[in-house]
């Protein structure tokens, strides 16, 4: 909750719902009616043709909500103040590794909803992400420990289907890989400020590797070492959605 009261303040700048994404959790929603989405934030993904009650920690989160947003209430994952069974399914889109106990969340997912949407991604996969691997190595086993293992959230929901999510290359919301194809956006205070991972590395340590991206850009550098994305539609950075009843 503190992150984001610090980091929230422009997040509906950068972060709002990709079609593409919003699709692949349309459809592991299934035939669900009443939704619960917890650590909605502003409200990207909720769907529009679903009865949805979303929870979220922070104050300047909820502030940013639109007009039209499904009701809130303030609280946290970890105690949701809803009955047992009360809600079709429950989604948690891009939150986990922000709660305190893992396994303390999952578990009242499933006790409060019969289904189970998690987005979540899979940090094995940034090794090969042109970002971290030429500009942030050293952020690689920080993010890894912040991210959950897949393994981890399939102790806690042992049924669950584990499903690909590709990042297109115009992806609409601004999460850590949506930029892979449009590099020029993270030398961007904004877009960068929208990105939990960012503003937890260290202030030093993401000036050097912009100036050095910057540098890259501007004498080529990066788009000759990049050539194998062009042409790609989208891009496999470990994004996966997890779905169990």
């Amino acid at each position: 909750m503190a992150l984001y009261d610090r980091i929230g303040t422009t997040y509906t700048s950068w972060r709002r719902s990709d079609p593409h994404i919003a699709a692949a959790i349309d459809l592991a929603l299934g035939s669900a009616q009443t939704v619960l989405n917890v650590g909605a934030g502003t409200g990207s993904y909720e769907p529009a043709n679903r009865q949805v009650i979303a929870v979220e920690p922070s104050a300047v989160m909820i502030a940013q909500r639109a007009a039209q947003a499904a009701p809130v209430v303030r609280a946290v994952a970890e105690a949701l103040p809803f009955a047992d069974g009360a809600f079709d399914a429950a989604m948690a889109i891009l939150t986990v590794h922000h709660w305190q106990d893992l396994r303390r969340g999952l578990a009242e997912l499933r006790r409060v909803a019969r289904r189970v949407v998690v987005l979540t991604h899979d940090a094995t996969l940034l090794e090969d992400f042109w970002l971290i691997r030429d500009y942030l190595p050293g952020a690689l086993p920080f993010i890894q420990r912040l991210l959950p293992p897949i393994e981890e959230l399939k102790r806690f929901l042992p049924t669950a289907d584990v499903r690909p999510v590709p990042v297109p290359g115009d992806c609409e919301d601004g999460f850590l890989c949506a930029f892979w194809r449009r590099p020029h956006a993270y030398l961007d205070r904004a877009v960068r400020d929208g990105i939990s991972c960012f503003p937890m590395l260290g202030e030093a340590a993401v000036a050097d590797a912009m100036q050095r991206l910057e540098r890259d850009l501007g004498n080529g550098a990066w788009s000759a070492r990049n050539q194998a994305l062009d042409g790609a539609a989208a891009m496999d950075f470990g994004y996966r959605l997890l779905v169990a009843e």
